[in-house]
């Protein structure tokens, strides 16, 4: 223990502070004599001992000068030794007295000066610290606090915790203490009489401003002094600053220049929590394409082993098998010079070691109970990693881990973001193609291959495709009559609406503009007639309408006398035609609305009960479902080992999902019969089924952002697909697809045999009518030889 005088915050000699303060120990001595007086153990002889010894020198019990408190070396071991435990080891707490409400001391452990002082002298090395770095300003608040507390009542504001930075003498490295100032023993009394202040302007002053400038100009602190004295405790905080500095780092990502510096931060604060500055620290996040461990030494920059592995050409598998025995199991891994492991030592030992580490551990890293990667600890010198480093890192993993779940975040969505910009919403059956193959083009551009960098074509070999359609029976046809209804309707209003505006107007013009209008509507009426609909509306648009507008936007039109006349019931007649032939609400458009909205409902229907035979298909194996909207709903699947390479494919999901599809068939084919009652204009569907018995080959098309055939001898089957659909049956000039059947095309004897076993099935269930055809199609343009199945639906009979 030693008197020496410092100011622990601040190098200022001493006689340069300006607060009137004096070192007093009265108020120790009150308390001493208070226990004596209460105390009933043993305990009291002692404190009546130290008693004896303080008031043994009564200039002890007066205000004592700073520049004399080395004179009372004794009672200050007493002070000491009353306010620790006896035990205590003076080198290893770091405590001291100090001047009444403020950071000077003048006795402390050795443990205390060693700390703040430089070797071989007094000077301090260190220097309190804050968040805007004002060491004044803390003394400041800390002073006003104590006085408002003390004379005013007034709860006090200021936290009595500052901290004190300084390097570590033996690793060199940064390390924080917490210093506490315990005020207890400390007395303020005003010189004159108690300045009056207002505590309720005080109180928002500071509570909006948060400074203490408005109390220094109120109570200027030289209207107080200040006797008794201070504690001192330092308390190392040094990890839970690391743990804070990680934090800090890891919400002010944005603000670092590159990885490089973010990760740096964070390895520096991780050194600063194990205290030796030959360790050093890695990251391997846990990346996973398609859940499968992925290998880019660009995209795990931050790792010692994936350093190491540069100069390894089995690197990428080496990686790949430890790390799946590893995150299959992880556990803390130790390697150490003294390991002795047998002749087998694995691959990346023998890496690790060849690249000059002889001390390694690898801390698994887990979030919400899932592992997300791993901290590497490692070191060049031998026996640094152990157990006991591991534990002082134990604070900082959960934030570690948060870290790697983040980049691991940020890695999938980079893929996803690929595969939407490059792609298109893929479903699961065939989203993990195209995940890695974004994988591989990230992982090219990682690598300084930006130019290079090109989206590998995305290819299923060898799949099964199979195709349906359901259509709209004769919607062209249909959309025909609608369309002439409705200009049949429009065009009868229109020369009603032009003829009644002749006659109330006598506007010769008109005569004309009626002419054209019965001309065209005799065309429209005559079904013989070509319906020539680009001509009809650009005479509407051009002649028609425009003559109509003039009159309604003009309440007064000229007539052949040149006398003007006011005649607002020709734009109420306008105005009903206009009406009329709204699309939405408008009578000229009510078969178009009927037709279409008999339509929407079929599609509905039928879309929404693939979308349910798309979920039961991947419960017996993974295929890829695509349907298209046109007057009805066509749709594609594709089935195959490529598309699920993780599973052994059979003929027998094939089979299974075949059978699935003529079933899948027969009920769209009830579920659009029985809509019929429910339309404005009834409407029929057919059902077609394309057999193709032979695997293809498919490719994703960037331009159309969806899948198509690939190869020459596959384009036949796309072929037939667009040809099949109004085929006749040979020689007989009848359509193969029909209202209430299910035709299923096919050129192989094999696929019918197959389909008629399944048809068959479905009669016994009393799905399907006992009424097979077998029929010989029509040559097709550069197709022939086709043939067909076609069976009725049951439309009526409950289905088992």
């Amino acid at each position: 223990m030693e008197p020496i005088t410092i100011d622990v915050t601040q190098n200022t000699p001493y006689g340069q502070q300006k607060t009137d303060s004096s070192i007093s120990f009265r108020s120790f001595i009150k308390l001493l004599e208070s226990r004596v007086g209460t105390e009933q153990t043993f305990k009291r002889n002692f404190f009546q001992l130290v008693l004896d010894k303080l008031r043994a020198d009564p200039r002890f019990t007066q205000n004592i000068p700073l520049s004399e408190i080395g004179n009372y070396r004794e009672q200050l071991s007493l002070v000491y030794g009353m306010l620790m435990p006896p035990v205590t080891n003076e080198e290893e707490i770091f405590w001291a007295l100090g001047a009444p409400v403020s950071p000077i001391v003048f006795y402390g452990t050795s443990g205390f000066y060693h700390l703040i002082t430089e070797k071989g002298g007094h000077e301090l090395r260190c220097d309190l610290i804050d968040d805007k770095g004002f060491s004044f300003k803390q003394k400041a608040e800390m002073l006003y606090s104590f006085i408002l507390e003390r004379l005013y009542q007034f709860p006090a504001f200021h936290n009595n915790n500052l901290i004190i930075t300084l390097k570590d003498d033996r690793t060199r490295l940064q390390k924080y203490y917490r210093l506490n100032i315990d005020t207890r023993f400390c007395e303020v009394y005003p010189k004159d009489e108690l300045p009056r202040i207002d505590i309720d302007q005080i109180r928002n002053e500071l509570m909006e401003h948060g400074d203490v400038t408005r109390l220094a100009e109120l109570l200027p602190h030289t209207l107080f002094r200040f006797e008794g004295f201070s504690i001192l405790t330092l308390t190392d905080v040094t990890a839970e600053h690391a743990v804070e500095n990680i934090k800090s780092a890891m919400l002010e990502r944005g603000s670092y220049d590159n990885g490089q510096s973010y990760f740096g931060h964070v390895a520096e604060s991780l050194r600063m929590l194990v205290g030796n500055p030959e360790v050093n620290f890695g990251l391997i996040p846990l990346l996973k394409v398609n859940n499968k461990v992925a290998f880019d030494k660009s995209f795990i920059p931050f790792s010692r082993m994936m350093k190491a592995a540069e100069r390894d050409d089995i690197a990428e598998q080496m990686y790949k098998g430890m790390a799946e025995a590893y995150f299959h199991t992880p556990k803390t891994f130790f390697l150490r010079t003294a390991d002795r492991q047998g002749a087998e030592v694995s691959q990346a030992v023998e890496m690790l070691r060849r690249d000059g580490l002889q001390s390694y551990a690898l801390l698994p890293l887990f979030f919400e109970k899932k592992i997300v990667g791993v901290l590497e600890a490692f070191s060049e010198t031998s026996d640094v990693v152990d157990e006991k480093v591991a534990a002082r890192l134990d604070i900082a993993l959960p934030l570690v881990a948060q870290m790697m779940n983040s980049y691991i975040e940020e890695f999938n969505t980079e893929i996803e973001n690929v595969v939407r910009d490059r792609f298109t919403s893929l479903q699961p059956a065939v989203q993990w193609k195209f995940r890695e193959t974004a994988w591989h083009y990230l992982a090219a551009r990682k690598k300084g291959k930006s130019q290079a960098a090109v989206i590998e074509p995305v290819f299923f070999r060898d799949v099964y495709p199979l195709y349906g359609a359901i259509d709209i029976r004769n919607s062209t046809i249909e959309r025909n009559q609608a369309l002439r209804s409705d200009l049949e309707c429009q065009f009868i209003m229109l020369i009603d609406t032009l003829t009644v505006l002749k006659q109330k107007l006598g506007f010769n013009l008109t005569d004309e503009l009626i002419f054209k209008c019965r001309r065209w509507l005799a065309g429209i009426m005559d079904p013989n007639a070509g319906l020539d609909e680009l001509r009809i509306v650009e005479f509407l648009e051009n002649e028609a309408h425009p003559f109509l507008h003039h009159f309604r936007e003009n309440a007064m039109v000229e007539v052949e006398s040149s006398y003007a006349i006011e005649e607002p019931g020709a734009a109420e007649l306008i105005d009903r035609y206009f009406a009329a032939i709204d699309e939405e609400t408008g009578a000229a458009n009510t078969h178009r609305r009927d037709l279409e909205s008999s339509m929407q409902k079929i599609n509905a229907s039928v879309s929404t009960y693939l979308d349910l035979f798309k979920t039961e298909i991947q419960q017996s194996y993974p295929c890829y479902f695509e349907k298209f909207r046109t007057d009805g709903i066509e749709y594609d699947i594709y089935i195959g080992q490529s598309i699920e390479p993780g599973r052994k494919f059979s003929e027998l999901y094939l089979k299974n999902i075949r059978l699935w599809q003529l079933t899948s068939m027969a009920a769209i084919t009830r579920i659009t019969h029985a809509l019929i009652s429910q339309m404005e204009k009834p409407l029929q569907t057919t059902q077609l089924i394309f057999i193709h018995s032979n695997s293809i080959d498919i490719s994703f098309r960037d331009d159309e952002r969806r899948f198509d055939v690939e190869g020459s001898y596959n384009i036949r089957y796309q072929v037939i697909k667009k040809r099949i659909d109004k085929v006749h049956i040979k020689d007989t000039g009848e359509r193969l697809v029909q209202p209430g059947k299910i035709a299923m095309v096919y050129s192989n004897n094999k696929s019918a045999d197959e389909y008629a076993g399944y048809i068959r099935f479905l009669q016994e269930k009393n799905t399907l009518l006992n009424d097979l055809e077998y029929l010989d199609l029509e040559e097709l343009q550069g197709v022939s030889g086709l043939k067909a199945l076609r069976v009725g639906v049951n439309l009526e009979a409950d289905w088992d």
